[in-house]
């Protein structure tokens, strides 16, 4: 008899030590971790509240709403980046990367945030944007200086005197991404907006730097790191010649090169081994091949992969088909069925809502299908990755003029759209659609002028909906979408096959309903998702006996035999006998 078996107390032999023994199982086929057997809530901040009034969430907004966080069932939080920065992309050019922007407070007020969420278990990932400094960074400015400066090579340059550098695509700026400087007659490489100019990653003194800063935080608490634009990290500093219309497959040109590999593996055993903490870099390169090169366990380097193709189905308001959707999800758990991790995710700061991209932002089917699109989630292999305001199904706010929009992304699209002659009016649709923008309104507390977000005038038009769509009316209805997250979350932490079970994909051809099982030694699970706004039914004859309902986003469900019809986008989750 195995040790753990007889030390169980006599009472809770049944439940307790079939528990243990499921965890057992479990370990055989993964590694059991914490960041695998997680749920992530993504923070906005300066959208989520505000408590001095100036119009910016901060971190007094986020400890104010601690307890709320916890109730989520939710158990690490990923905060976008807060550090000092002339916010020219929101905080993703940073100037100072050991202080905080006084928008969200100090030091001390971080210090306790990070505690509040410690006391409740939750654990707290750092967006580390190291791609990248910003123009007004202490390294550029000193590198700005002179040829001869020793922080000259924290960076790219390209010496005037050597004529135009070789084309190279900026996805901010619709002119390129070398900038020209004047004071060193030479030529500064940005892949994103002007003022975020690129770091040299192939210097060993900066990869250091960034070490030293990733210790610094790590040392303070952070449980682990969110790598922004990290593939496109390493550059060939050769500059050969790209060919024309190369940008169209940019990750493939200009992202995972193999020296980034030497540097991820660097940084494991600098911070990641010695910390105890755990990486996820923004993007999971152009195959399934460069994603495990990774994330595998063996590589010591990143630990999860976090890929696009779910963004790129869904980036126009032209509706993507459910056998894309299985499809891309299918072929990814298929990819990391043995080894390897994913995150699990259909939203971001960087994209439109979740329910206008894959849902249906009609009132009439609004809480349906949010809820199923969080039953999804949620029920998949991989690391769930949710985004503030889903938990409620806050949807796009519609700005049709392009003096509505702040993000330099949204502007620079608009400035290319005008050089290329583009139809500014189909343009302005799709922006208005797709505009990451519509992902960083206020979160919607209550029913009040400003949504209980602050007292202050929003940074961020308030969506009108806020009246429909808001914290304190869901809490008091049980079948708010608010309420179906948490139970779904419950649903996920107490049962193991979620989140290690292998997954099946039943009738791929079902052009509605998205049906799968996910099995874990004898225990299986069996999950419906209608994706449609009609009535449809599904025939499963592979299925023998249907067992408890788990999770049901309507009140009722209609099954005979193997047949089963779901109401319009309505998420079922049973047990299989």
């Amino acid at each position: 008899m195995k040790k753990w078996l007889w030390i169980c107390p006599l009472m809770a032999m049944l439940s307790s030590c079939a528990n243990v023994e499921k965890k057992q199982e479990v370990a055989s086929a993964f590694e059991r971790t914490w960041w695998k057997e997680g749920i992530l809530y993504q923070i906005y901040p300066q959208s989520f509240r505000d408590t001095d009034g100036d119009g910016f969430g901060d971190f007094k907004g986020v400890i104010e709403k601690l307890d709320y966080i916890e109730s989520l069932g939710i158990t690490m939080v990923w905060m976008n980046p807060f550090f000092q920065s002339p916010l020219v992309d929101n905080g993703y050019d940073v100037s100072d990367y050991r202080a905080i922007h006084p928008r969200y407070g100090n030091m001390e007020d971080f210090e306790e945030m990070l505690e509040g969420f410690h006391q409740r278990g939750i654990k707290f990932v750092l967006d580390v944007v190291v791609n990248h400094s910003s123009e007004a960074h202490e390294w550029f400015q000193q590198a700005q200086s002179s040829r001869t400066n020793p922080y000259r090579d924290y960076y790219h340059w390209w010496p005037a005197e050597k004529g135009v550098p070789p084309y190279r695509h900026s996805l901010f700026d619709p002119e390129g991404a070398w900038e020209y400087d004047a004071p060193t007659d030479a030529y500064y490489l940005h892949t994103f907006a002007e003022e975020q100019p690129d770091l040299n990653w192939e210097n060993p003194k900066l990869r250091q730097e960034v070490y030293d800063i990733m210790k610094f935080w790590a040392a303070k608490g952070v449980d682990g790191f969110r790598m922004d634009a990290f593939q496109f990290a390493s550059k060939d500093t050769t500059w050969p010649e790209f060919p024309e219309g190369h940008e169209k497959d940019f990750v493939k040109w200009y992202g995972m090169r193999p020296q980034l590999h030497t540097y991820l593996n660097e940084m494991y055993h600098e911070v990641i081994e010695k910390y105890n903490v755990f990486a996820v870099a923004e993007g999971a390169g152009s195959t399934f091949q460069d994603a495990h090169d990774l994330v595998d366990a063996d590589r010591n380097e990143l630990q999860m992969a976090y890929h696009f193709e779910t963004v790129d189905m869904s980036r126009t308001p032209e509706r993507y088909t459910l056998a894309e959707f299985k499809d891309v999800f299918t072929r990814w758990d298929q990819a990391f069925a043995e080894k390897g991790w994913i995150a699990i995710f259909l939203s971001n700061h960087d994209n439109a809502r979740l329910v206008n991209r894959f849902g249906n932002p009609n009132p009439k089917f609004r809480t349906p299908s949010t809820q199923m699109l969080n039953t999804f989630l949620l029920s998949m292999r991989g690391t769930p990755y949710t985004y503030y305001g889903d938990e409620i199904g806050m949807t796009n706010i519609d700005m049709p003029n392009i003096e509505d929009y702040v993000d330099v992304e949204a502007k620079g699209k608009y400035k290319a759209a005008l050089a290329k002659g583009e139809d500014i009016d189909a343009f302005m649709k799709v922006l208005n659609y797709s505009s990451r923008e519509n992902g960083r309104t206020p979160m919607q507390w209550n029913n009040s002028t400003n949504v209980g977000f602050g007292s202050g005038t929003p940074w961020k038009r308030v969506n009108e909906n806020y009246t429909q769509i808001n914290v304190s009316e869901q809490e008091v209805d049980p079948n708010s979408i608010l309420n179906h997250f948490r139970k779904m979350a419950q649903v996920r932490k107490e049962n193991a096959v979620l989140v290690y079970g292998d997954y099946t994909l039943l009738q791929a051809e079902h052009p509605d309903i998205y049906a799968f099982t996910r099995t874990l030694g004898d225990e299986k699970l069996l999950v419906l998702l209608n994706f449609s706004e009609e009535k449809t039914a599904i025939t499963l004859s592979e299925i023998d006996h249907f067992g408890a309902l788990l999770i049901n986003n309507y009140n009722s469900l209609e099954r005979e035999a193997n047949k089963v019809s779901l109401l319009p986008y309505q998420a079922v989750l049973l047990k299989l006998q």
